[in-house]
């Protein structure tokens, strides 16, 4: 399966778009000014994933990969 098409299932899953997924990483203090915040580890935006959206370890760690900057 391609990145996008990862990208377009959980947006389909969880109705938010990778961009949502940017935004509220920032509201929950990962992330800042489109940047992964020193000290963050990937596991624990993935387990946040995980919980609040469902997303299985594959999903989540696409998602991880687009806020370290992975867009193709």
């Amino acid at each position: 399966m391609s990145f996008q098409s990862y990208l377009e299932n959980i947006e389909a899953k969880t109705g938010k778009s990778p961009l949502d997924f940017q935004r509220l990483s920032q509201e929950r203090g990962f992330t800042e000014n489109g940047q992964i915040r020193e000290g963050i580890k990937a596991t624990q935006i993935t387990n946040w994933l995980k919980e609040e959206f469902g997303l299985g370890h594959g999903h989540a760690m696409s998602i991880y990969a687009y806020l370290k900057g992975k867009r193709e």
